[in-house]
This record gives structure tokens, C-alpha cells and sequence, in this order.
């Protein structure tokens, strides 16, 4: 054995194993089926992107791009960043393919920040979300909402709302951050450490802050509904009206702007009552309707959102649900005493007939080979040894019955029917 330390995963960073593995599966397949269901097609792009892509996109003054995106230079000397979000390099694929709109594509993918490790948030984690682009009727916003929320439903979560809200187009929004500016200039002195003099590179982060002298000095000061346009006004009015229609609930906050510069109008998010108040957002998203200009394409109306796979098995688990979406356990295991290696042949018949089926290794006794049967979760035991072998008959035995040990004698050629049948009773 080397002297060399074990070496783990780094800091920020976990390993997903079966069985635990059977929930992410189960949870990614439940929201492709969702996504192919309202006529999204996945989409894949590269884990990492000229670094132009985010700080264009999310901000170059935002907290992820500043502290949180991992940047490096390659050997060629170009500046790349790894993903922080799924967004924006779906957008930057949108521009350079041009596909025909209204473009509607759904991915998973893990995203990187650096940020402190905590309960559902990594360094590297997971997202899933969709995006459309192309159109910016609300009845899109309406149907891309409703998609989250029955794929929520749908994994079994029950404890979570829908907020809401519209930061208007770039025009209402503009009027709205010069009276928040002018407010928080003459409140700067009551504001939190970290935004006494920050909130000037983005006067929406404060809304973001949780802190209770920030929250005290932006309820005090212009309110984001009362700058929205007639338009804006009455695309947000069909948004929730539509919701209401479809019976999907939602609240209005007015201070909900979410993290990133490219949001306009709708906004949302997914908040989980079953995990603590400061980690209980398990999803979200919004309009971005300049993000693609802005990525040096043309003019385009776009929505998405994401949700963390991570953050979404926590919720599951604290509302006590855990079991798998999809059961992974095998269906036949094959006990080969023969000495000459029956078992090869006989597997790949098994699996070409559809059935999940595993060996022991090593020339094993048959008890210790009966020992590895029973941990692996199979249904059945095919039992083969020097005697089935001549006579070319096999021993099916029912490891999970409460009977002792049912056994059937049948015919090699008869195997795969007489499992299928057992398997289906």
C-alpha cells in the first residue's frame, strides 16, 4: 500500500454514489420528461466560456463575477471562465446558431462559484432549467412558470410558493434606480458596512440584502411597481392572471430582483417553507429581453429558469421524502459454480432480453457468491453449477420472498420466459 495520502475530492466539491444516485436520476429524468412535454429540446454547451460571456451577460459589477466565477488564463493566453450559471452560455449558442425562433431548449449541467461550502451550495453544483427565446408574449412566461411548478409537484414537494414580480424594461427601470440613487445617497450613512458605499456600482443589489439596515432604508424609499410602464404594467397583469387561470398560486414582492443585471420584467422565484429561511430558494429565473444583443446578437425576447439539483434533494428530504423517483436495483443475479465461466454467456443473454443482471467474480464459493447475491438487491438468483451444466437445466430462487427460499427447476432455454414472468407477478 502507497505511503502517499489519500487524496479527496476538493473543498467545496462532493461525490454522488449509488444509492443516493438513484434520486438524482430519477430527478434529472422526471424534468426531461417535463421539458420534452412543453416542447423544450436539450441543449449542450461548453463547461467553460470566454469570460466576456458572463461579465456581459450576469454583470462585471455583479457579486458572482467579482468574487465567485472561477477565471483562468490557457496556454494560448485567452481568459475563459467555468460556468457560474446556465443562462448566458445558452444564449451565447442561441446567437451563434441562430435556430429558428421561438427557440426552446432545456439543460443540466454543473456550474462553479466560489463561494463558502454550505448545506445544498457547492463550489461545484448542479443546475437544471430551461430556456425560450424568441417571442415575448407573457403567455410564455405563464408556461415556463407553470413547467417548474408541476415538475415541483411532481417530485412531491408540497411546501413551496411562488413569488413574484416585474422590474419593468430598461426605460421604467431606469426612471425607478435614479429615485432609489437619489434615496440612498441621502441614507447612505444608515446602510450596512459591505453597501454604505457599494450600493453605487448597482443600486439593485440592495434590495438583494437581507441585512436589517438595508431593509429598513429601501422599504422607506421608491417602490419598483409604481415606475412600471402601461406595458410593462399590463404584461405582468396577464402573467398573473394567467397563473391564476391555471391554478398555480403566487405572491407579489415587490423587492425581488433577482441576482443578475440581464433580468426585465417578469421575475420569479421557488422558496421551500421546509428548509431554513436563509438557503430556501430551490429555483428561479425571469426575462432577459436584452441578454442576447448584449452577447452580440440581434434583438430578442428571452425567459428561463433554473433550479438546483443539490438544494431541490435537500427540500425533498427535509418534507421526508427520500425515496428514489426511479428504482435502480438489479432483476437476476447469476450464482456460477461451474468452474468454466457460465455465466458470461448466460448475462449477455439476460441483458439483451432486457433484464438487469450481475456476477460475483473470483471463482467464489457458492455461499460467499449467495452473500454478494443478496446485498446486490436482485429480485432473483439463477443458481448453475456442474449439475445444471450436463443437464442443462437452471435453479431460479426468489431472494425476496417471506417464503423459505422458493425455488424452480427449469430449462436453460426456457430462462428468460420464466424470469419475465416471476419478475411481472
Amino acid at each position: 500500500m502507497s505511503d502517499a495520502p489519500a487524496l479527496r475530492a476538493p473543498t467545496g466539491t462532493h461525490d454522488v454514489l449509488g444509492p443516493e444516485s438513484a434520486r438524482w436520476e430519477g430527478l434529472i429524468a422526471t424534468f426531461a420528461q417535463f421539458a420534452y412535454r412543453y416542447g423544450f429540446s436539450l441543449v449542450l454547451t461548453p463547461m467553460f466560456e470566454d469570460v466576456g460571456v458572463f461579465n456581459r451577460g450576469i454583470g462585471e459589477h455583479s457579486d458572482v463575477a467579482t468574487k465567485e466565477m472561477y477565471v483562468f488564463e490557457d496556454r494560448g493566453g485567452r481568459r475563459y471562465a467555468l460556468r457560474p450559471e446556465g443562462t448566458a452560455s445558452v444564449v451565447r449558442a442561441f446567437v451563434q446558431h441562430q435556430p429558428v425562433t421561438p427557440w426552446k431548449a432545456w439543460y443540466v449541467t454543473p456550474a462553479f462559484r466560489y463561494e463558502r461550502p454550505q448545506a445544498g451550495r457547492y463550489r461545484q453544483h448542479h443546475q437544471l432549467g430551461v430556456e425560450a427565446l424568441g417571442t415575448d408574449d407573457p403567455a410564455l412566461d405563464v408556461e415556463v412558470i407553470t413547467l417548474a411548478w408541476r415538475f415541483f409537484q411532481a417530485l412531491g414537494l408540497r411546501r413551496v410558493r411562488l413569488v413574484i414580480n416585474s422590474m419593468g424594461h430598461e426605460e421604467c427601470r431606469g426612471r425607478f434606480v435614479a429615485a432609489l440613487s437619489a434615496h440612498l445617497a441621502a441614507n447612505a450613512s444608515r446602510l450596512c458596512d459591505e453597501h454604505r458605499e457599494g450600493w453605487r456600482l448597482n443600486p439593485l443589489r440592495l434590495l438583494d440584502c437581507k441585512r436589517d439596515e438595508c431593509v429598513a432604508v429601501t422599504a422607506e424609499g421608491p417602490q419598483l411597481p409604481d415606475y412600471l410602464c402601461d406595458d410593462c404594467r399590463a404584461h405582468f397583469a396577464r402573467v398573473t392572471e394567467g397563473l391564476a387561470a391555471l391554478g398555480v398560486p403566487s405572491t407579489r414582492d415587490p423587492r425581488l430582483v433577482r441576482g443578475f443585471d440581464y433580468y426585465t420584467r417578469t421575475t420569479f422565484e421557488f422558496v421551500a417553507d421546509a428548509l431554513d429561511g436563509a438557503q430556501n430558494a430551490i429555483g428561479g429565473g425571469g426575462r432577459y429581453d436584452g441578454l442576447a444583443e448584449q452577447l452580440g446578437g440581434p434583438a430578442m425576447s428571452g425567459i428561463g429558469f433554473a433550479s438546483g439539483v443539490e438544494r431541490l434533494l435537500l427540500a425533498l428530504t427535509a418534507e421526508g421524502e427520500t425515496t428514489p423517483l426511479v428504482r435502480r436495483t438489479l432483476d437476476v443475479f447469476v450464482v456460477d459454480t461451474t468452474g468454466h465461466d457460465v455465466a458470461t454467456t448466460m448475462l449477455d443473454d439476460l441483458r439483451g432480453a432486457g433484464l438487469a443482471a450481475d456476477r460475483a467474480y473470483d471463482g467464489r464459493s457458492m455461499k460467499a457468491q449467495m452473500r454478494v447475491a443478496d446485498r446486490s438487491g436482485a429480485r432473483l438468483a439463477v443458481l448453475v453449477g456442474p449439475r445444471e451444466e450436463v443437464s442443462g437445466q437452471v435453479t431460479i430462487r426468489d431472494l425476496r420472498s417471506e417464503e423459505v427460499a422458493p425455488q424452480h427447476v427449469v430449462a436453460r432455454h426456457d430462462l428468460v420466459a420464466t424470469l419475465t414472468r416471476l419478475l411481472t407477478k
